[in-house]
């Protein structure tokens, strides 16, 4: 590869350290989480209502910076397996209402145990653990601050 393309090797890219990161984390996640019949992006979703107990599925997408018609088959998949519950708005019939059911909330203690293994296998510490998610968190705020002012 020419000097003039150094940039475009792969272990120069960013984008594929933490793609490749990411990958890593959900790789021990799955069967942590298969013995719940759950997949990660169900988990992320769990997550959110667990912390807020209650929200609408715009509420959840926009905690996880995805869109609605993403969620919405989560949410459902969730309801089936009786992990949560789906309700419309008394206030407003267009709006659904996402809350954890009683399973949730028992399966709330397990995943605190599966996010402990997680985490310790990353074999951080709690300050290296610390740092690293706070400069991620400001790479995404930067990122989303740069996209939203390119296309306003």
């Amino acid at each position: 590869m020419g000097r003039e393309f150094e940039n475009l090797r792969l272990d120069n890219q960013l984008c594929f350290a933490l793609y490749a990161a990411t990958h890593s984390i959900t790789r021990i996640y799955r069967p942590l989480l298969a013995k719940y019949k759950i997949t990660y992006p169900q988990y992320i979703v769990l997550l959110v209502l667990i912390e807020c107990h209650e929200s609408t599925v715009n509420g959840i997408a926009e905690a996880l910076k995805l869109d609605a018609a993403t969620v919405t088959p989560l949410l459902k998949r969730l309801a089936e397996a009786d992990w949560i519950t789906r309700e419309r708005s008394r206030q407003d019939e267009r709006v659904v209402v996402v809350k954890l059911a009683p399973k949730g909330y028992e399966l709330a203690n397990n995943l605190v145990t599966i996010q402990n293994e997680v985490r310790c296998r990353t074999r951080l510490d709690d300050s290296a653990f610390t740092r690293l998610k706070g400069e991620i968190i400001k790479l995404t705020e930067t990122l989303d601050i740069s996209t939203k002012s390119e296309y306003s």
